[in-house]
């Protein structure tokens, strides 16, 4: 992959845009300014991009969901209808082959030995509203768009889940890996797998703790676009070109489909609490397993950030 896709905001004429972007008087700055999150709204094709930028290891971690609930509410109060239009909403990420690693386990490790359960409700009840809103496209008429250039792992694949379209680099790949550990995905996998792909199938993936390829998630349905790697930007673009003559009717068609999977967020918030139960009864061997996934994690960031 390109690293110049990791160091600067992926579109032709990035000062251009800027300014384009900071005459809206609409449009609130802070979302400009997130910490964890690189944000630009493109004026010609009515998109905003944002990408993923972590402190630290590529996950959900406390900080990064507060800026999605700022961005969330940043993009409610300055889009949509009488505001500043936007028609395409992309997320993808900075960090160097990855998506995302999913949720917080070094965070999961320490409220598990705390035995604080009302600390993993509220985390996963967080990532639930934040899944839920982007589901509903924060009740703006856009098509979203998730954007893969490595690993999507646990709650990072979960995530994917809640957009419209999900473009892929044939280098990327997708799992679930908290049956490895006891565990299982809380943050929306059964609810969404389950009504893309069926139950019996949601199952095999959920619990096979199998590596998926792009080719494969395709193959399923879950992908719906392919690119070569280090060609998921412009795939994207192309996918804007392509989708803006038909844009209402893509949007009305997958409303519709949401109407049919009748997903409320008491079904979400109610899967994460059986998931928080669950984390509670992990052993400690469990847990030194999802350490060391944890530190597996931290070396493959590091050395492809080094890369």
């Amino acid at each position: 992959m390109d690293s110049s896709l990791n160091s600067a905001i992926p579109l032709s004429g990035d000062d251009e845009l800027f300014t384009e972007s900071a005459v809206h008087a609409s449009i609130p700055d802070d979302i400009f300014n997130l910490a964890e999150l690189d944000v630009l709204y493109d004026d010609r094709s009515q998109a905003l991009w944002t990408f993923m930028n972590p402190a630290g290891r590529p996950s959900f971690t406390p900080a990064m969901l507060k800026d999605f609930e700022n961005w969330q509410a940043l993009i409610k109060q300055g889009f949509g209808p009488d505001k500043v239009p936007l028609r395409y909403l992309i997320l993808g990420s900075r960090a160097a082959d990855v998506f995302c690693f999913g949720g917080d386990l070094e965070l999961f490790q320490q409220l598990i030995r705390e035995r604080n359960r009302d600390a993993l409700v509220e985390y996963g009840h967080r990532c639930c509203a934040i899944l839920h809103r982007n589901i509903a496209t924060l009740d703006i008429p856009m098509l979203t768009v998730g954007l893969v250039q490595g690993a999507a792992l646990g709650g990072g694949f979960e995530a994917l889940l809640s957009f419209d379209y999900i473009v892929a680099e044939r280098s990327a790949t997708f799992g679930l890996p908290e049956v490895m550990f006891g565990l299982f995905p809380g943050m929306g996998a059964h609810a969404l797998l389950a009504r893309k792909l069926g139950s019996a199938m949601a199952d095999r993936i959920i619990v096979s703790n199998e590596t998926y390829t792009a080719e494969q998630m395709y193959d399923l349905g879950i992908v719906h676009h392919l690119a070569e790697p280090g060609d998921g930007v412009n795939a994207c673009r192309d996918f804007i070109k392509k989708s803006d003559r038909r844009h209402a009717g893509l949007v009305g068609s997958r409303r519709a489909m949401k109407q049919v999977w009748q997903l409320e967020l008491a079904e979400l918030n109610r899967i994460t609490e059986q998931w928080a139960d669950t984390a509670l009864e992990l052993r400690e061997q469990d847990l030194k397993i999802m350490n060391r996934l944890v530190a597996a994690q931290a070396r493959l960031a590091d050395r492809l950030a080094a890369a």
